[in-house]
């Protein structure tokens, strides 16, 4: 019988002392909004968009400051240039796979012309990663309808997870994945803040919890073992804090350094992503680097729950090619991480 999809907190796994957001999803940053559009027909698409909209971009306000850290460049991240060029970021965050990446960002530029009719200019920011091992990625499904939908039906509250819209036909170390988010409260200073990360996760290495090792070839034997060692993980951070480019560097650096605690490979044909972006209104000052500290251990923490969500969430696919990606078994984990004292006590 198939396991339900459950966050790594349904399951006991607990990452790091602070406090989640309300919905422990990067929308509880206020003012972000995450919409998907899949594209799965049983057999050989298992695709979609995943879009992340900050709704503080609009008239009277067309950028917030943000940055993009390049853990390994196997990839295609359109519109990066000028993010780290200008320190700035003036679209909605657009995921999808390797090949409709480019339909995508041309439908995200319509986007912005629809909603700039001035300018001659405009950047717009999709990321992506192969989701080729169970979608036929060639066919390029990905249309500017499912871009603008998923713009669209962005909404707050707690996000889809798992096999759902960029995530729809990903994998990483070992195992289904899919889309994953988590979020952390912090104080820096005297003020109240939250780090939000949202992550699309298809990325080689041996899953690990709580610093215990989770071999697929252990909980799922006598399974296939063609799964791509590489593939990418793109990261989307948000937060409230006021925080200026560079700063929002050091931050995106964190994001991918978090990649290690789930037992990342960083291989050769992994593009590893990260984007950091601030929604604090433009006359507060960027908090000082000595006060930064909280906002990493918050951006480690969300991220590390973040990448175990996207799989734990994830169901077992079968796609193109009659190739299965098998998730998480879920009693295995707990069993095996109740053996090393780790779990917390499950709701």
């Amino acid at each position: 019988m198939d396991q339900l999809s459950r966050r790594a907190r349904d399951l006991g796994i607990v990452v790091g002392p602070l406090p989640t957001g309300r919905h422990n999803a990067i929308t509880d940053v206020p003012g972000i909004l995450v919409g998907h559009t899949t594209i799965d027909d049983g057999a050989d698409l298992h695709t979609g968009v995943t879009a992340v909209v900050p709704s503080q971009l609009g008239p009277g306000r067309w950028t917030l400051p943000a940055a993009v850290y390049t853990g390994n460049g196997y990839g295609k991240l359109v519109g990066s240039t000028q993010v780290d060029e200008l320190g700035v970021l003036e679209s909605p965050i657009v995921l999808t796979a390797t090949l409709s990446v480019f339909r995508a960002a041309d439908a995200l530029l319509g986007y912005l012309m629809d909603r700039r009719p001035a300018g001659l200019s405009f950047n717009p920011l999709v990321g992506e990663t192969n989701d080729g091992h169970l979608s036929d990625i060639r066919r390029r499904p990905v249309t500017e309808e499912h871009v603008l939908s998923a713009i669209a039906g962005a909404a707050g509250g707690p996000p889809a997870q798992g096999c759902v819209g960029a995530g729809t036909g990903t994998t990483a170390l070992g195992y289904k994945a899919g889309i994953g988010t988590s979020s952390r409260t912090v104080r820096t200073g005297d003020i109240p803040a939250t780090v939000g990360a949202l992550v699309q996760s298809n990325f080689g290495g041996v899953l690990t919890a709580l610093g215990v090792p989770l071999p697929a070839d252990e909980l799922v034997p006598d399974t296939d073992r063609t799964e791509p060692s590489g593939n990418s993980c793109m990261i989307v951070v948000a937060t409230d804090v006021p925080l200026d480019a560079r700063q929002l560097g050091r931050v995106a650096r964190r994001a991918v350094f978090a990649m290690g605690r789930v037992g990342a490979s960083y291989s050769n044909g992994s593009g590893d992503y990260a984007i950091a972006f601030s929604t604090a209104r433009p006359d507060q000052p960027a908090i000082p680097d000595g006060e930064i500290d909280p906002v990493f251990a918050a951006v480690l923490d969300s991220v590390e729950e973040a990448l175990l969500n996207s799989l734990f969430t994830a169901v077992t696919t079968t796609g193109v090619g009659g190739r299965t990606s098998h998730a998480v078994p879920h009693e295995a984990v707990i069993q095996r991480l109740s053996a090393a004292g780790r779990l917390a006590p499950r709701a």
